[in-house]
């Protein structure tokens, strides 16, 4: 069985500056270097891996693209763009990030601003529609069903924009309701071709710290897949955050357990794998 990491985080605080995790008294608060996961990752057989970005601005970006180069399982990075901006977001990819074969996506921190309707600034859409002119995807990193319906507004602005909701944009496991607000979203999410789903931060979203298992998030992974079909969904371990909930060993245990409880093995190709290959391009 193939399978590919497309959600992995990597800092270093002598590179760039992080600024939620300026007095983070968890584990969290250190450098973590792609280094550090080799043997696990191995050890599960994760093949090829995104690293996504966990910090505005171009020098976390930059590190990151570094390392992609330097890390053979490492097939791209989901990056950084000043959005608010456009002209400077269409610089930096006229200039650089357009011709970096590893520059896969894009993201933005929107779960720490304040608005969440930060996307739909005229601003930021028309960077997004530069997006979607170079034909590159956006990583949704929403927390909140406002983030979903932000995200609905985006793709009728700009629909040939590519979207995937990173970690499903937290289902509500810990309450165990199936499936409220979020389900309605959701499935109206899916009715627009260019959405994406991310099965990633589940144990984190479980909030049973490491005793979560695979029947608390089945119900939400089968939901996802059910709404968004087996060619619109892949997998994320969500490293280092998801150490929070235990070990990364244990995430891909139970991210396969319930892969495998839910679909075939040809779609569980696509759902490990080949998905994420045509989504981000490797």
């Amino acid at each position: 069985m193939r399978l590919a990491d497309t959600h992995v985080h990597i800092w270093d605080f002598n590179r760039a500056e992080y600024a939620w995790l300026e007095g983070n008294t968890s584990i969290l608060n250190r450098t973590y270097s792609i280094e550090e996961l080799e043997t696990e990752r191995f050890e599960i057989g994760i093949k090829k891996g995104i690293l996504v970005q966990a910090a505005n601005n171009f020098e976390d970006t930059d590190w990151m693209l570094h390392m992609a180069v330097n890390t053979d399982w490492i097939a791209g990075i989901v990056g950084w763009l000043p959005l608010i901006n456009p002209d400077a977001t269409l610089k930096a990819l006229q200039k650089k990030y357009g011709k970096e074969n590893y520059f896969k996506g894009v993201r933005h921190l929107i779960h720490d601003e304040r608005d969440p309707e930060w996307l739909l600034q005229p601003e930021v859409i028309n960077s997004l529609q530069i997006l979607a002119d170079h034909n590159i995807p956006y990583d949704v990193v929403g927390v909140l069903p406002e983030h979903i319906e932000t995200a609905l507004q985006v793709a009728s602005k700009v629909p040939e924009l590519r979207m995937v909701f990173d970690h499903l944009n937290q289902p509500p496991i810990a309450t165990k309701e199936k499936f409220g607000r979020w389900g309605e979203l959701m499935k109206e999410a899916a009715q627009h071709k260019n959405f994406y789903a991310k099965i990633s931060g589940l144990g984190l979203t479980a909030q049973k710290n490491d005793q979560w298992t695979a029947d608390d998030i089945k119900p939400y992974v089968g939901f996802a897949i059910e709404q968004f079909g087996t060619d619109r969904c892949f997998m994320g371990g969500d490293w280092p955050v998801s150490l929070l909930a235990g070990s990364y060993s244990n995430t891909w245990k139970n991210f396969k357990e319930v892969i495998h409880d839910l679909v075939d093995d040809k779609a569980a190709d696509k759902i490990f794998y080949s998905n994420a290959a045509n989504f981000y391009s490797f």
